[in-house]
């Protein structure tokens, strides 16, 4: 979770292919007819000795979808509903999460790792490019992967994080985002032990889902919540957000 803010320069659509994309993938969230719960497939990668699990749908060029916190790739349903009858569309479990491997060492969610299990879904894939696309700490991935490997960003979707320079200056000069940013500092020096940790709460799988409206939809956030690492989950500030100035 990243709170967002405005960005002076937001991100510019370049090609009709990506400004199509974008559409899809921005709207897609009006479509609630269809559920990939039981249409997707599941494939896993490794990236050194952690597996990373996916889901996928659909054929053709291939588009990774990459989930923020508290989220798994469940969050992606209704984008891959709309992508999957032009692209290959696959939505991660990031490292910590349901599906996907949860080392215990803090320092292997830094966001080198991170780059790296993007990677290897791709070559598990056969793939040598591909659309990224990230939403929360899944923007904070999808922009490293397209800053150190331009060469496998064919187009970059950012859904609620901006520029990573432009999260630096906002810090720094910001007092409002500093302080929607205090919550952030928190997970940085807290423990899921905290029971206040999570917004004044406990950082318990019911609570992590409880931003999720449907009942029905709830108790699988909660099951995938089950099976994560918590202390994985709050890893990722601990190791990539950046103190306040």
């Amino acid at each position: 979770m990243i709170l967002p803010f405005a960005l002076q320069n937001p991100l510019r659509l370049t090609s009709p292919y990506l400004a199509s994309l974008a559409i899809f993938v921005l709207l897609a969230v009006c479509n609630t007819s269809a559920d990939p719960w039981q249409e997707a497939t599941h494939h896993y990668s490794d990236s050194k000795d952690v597996r990373i699990h996916y889901a996928a749908m659909g054929k053709g060029p291939l588009v990774v979808l990459i989930h923020g916190f508290p989220d798994f790739w469940y969050t992606w349903r209704h984008q891959m509903q709309a992508l999957k009858d032009v692209y290959r569309v696959v939505a991660m479990d990031q490292r910590g999460y349901n599906l996907s491997g949860q080392p215990s060492e803090k320092e292997a969610y830094a966001m080198s790792h991170l780059v790296q299990d993007v990677l290897g879904v791709l070559k598990a894939e056969g793939a040598s490019e591909a659309t990224i696309v990230g939403h929360d700490w899944g923007g904070a991935v999808a922009w490293q992967v397209a800053l150190r490997h331009p060469e496998v960003t064919r187009n970059l979707v950012i859904l609620n994080l901006p520029h990573p320079n432009g999260l630096m200056r906002e810090l720094t000069l910001n007092e409002s985002q500093r302080r929607n940013s205090a919550y952030a500092q928190t997970f940085k020096q807290g423990s899921p032990e905290d029971p206040k940790v999570f917004f004044g709460r406990a950082m318990t799988p019911q609570n992590l889902a409880g931003w999720v409206k449907s009942p029905a939809v709830r108790d699988r956030y909660i099951e995938a919540f089950e099976r994560s690492s918590l202390s994985g989950m709050m890893a990722y500030y601990q190791q990539n957000y950046p103190d306040l100035p």
